[in-house]
């Protein structure tokens, strides 16, 4: 499903259109954004290779006080939704990859949160048997013409790295994911500002054939602009 133009288009509704229909739903303003649907992703678009795919992240208490979910609001599941093959989740394309990122508070930290007084009878895992495992991801899938699920586990060790230091795509998702909660004005932007998210696409740009990285730093550079003019 493909949305054109700013009149009554009402982009929510046409992603819970396609999400209904099993389907996919782009968005597309110009020639650069039309090739990339229609060319470049097509054929992940056409050709599923798993349905119903779910994701679930669980840190480890002995490392993490708390974490939260940067996004992804209207995909969340409830917890025993996971390992319900009745409950529908998205579809999984060829070549396709999704990005999350978790704000994760380090249990050395002083941050104060919002808490729930403390349970009498029932104590968090410490969960030292984990060793140095941070969390661990779980995968839940169904084949195509399938209707029950698979699991994939994958524990992922711990391991600190500045963020000047990191990989340019994690550096690149990060100053998207910014631009975003600078948007809607989030109250977790925290210092985020465009002149920051500007200058660590910019550094992040990395081999860019495509030209959407681009493209995307030509938009925080417009909306910079439109800032300053209001």
């Amino acid at each position: 499903m493909l949305g054109f133009g700013t009149g009554n288009l009402k982009d929510s509704k046409m992603e819970k259109l396609a999400d209904k229909g099993n389907g996919n739903y782009a968005y597309i303003d110009n020639i650069l954004e039309a090739k990339k649907v229609l060319v470049t992703e097509m054929g992940g678009t056409l050709f599923t290779i798993a349905k119903d795919v779910k994701l679930q992240v669980e840190f480890n208490p002995e490392f993490v006080k708390t974490y939260k979910l940067i996004g992804y609001e209207n995909r969340l599941l409830k917890d025993q939704d996971f390992n319900d093959d009745k409950k529908d989740a998205g579809e999984l394309g060829s070549g396709h990859t999704v990005t999350a990122l978790y704000e994760i508070v380090p249990v050395s930290s002083n941050e104060n949160f919002i808490t729930i007084d403390p349970l009498r009878y029932q104590q968090p895992a410490t969960a030292k048997i984990s060793g140095e495992e941070l969390f661990t991801v779980k995968l839940r899938y169904k084949d195509p013409q399938s209707e029950t699920s698979k699991l994939i586990t994958k524990n992922v060790k711990f391991k600190t790295t500045p963020f000047i230091n990191g990989s340019i795509n994690h550096r690149f998702a990060a100053s998207v994911a910014a631009f975003g909660l600078i948007l809607r004005d989030s109250k977790f932007k925290g210092d985020a500002n465009f002149d920051l998210v500007l200058k660590t696409a910019k550094a992040a740009k990395g081999n860019d054939s495509e030209g959407f990285r681009a493209e995307f730093i030509r938009i925080i550079e417009l909306a910079e602009l439109l800032k300053k003019n209001n």
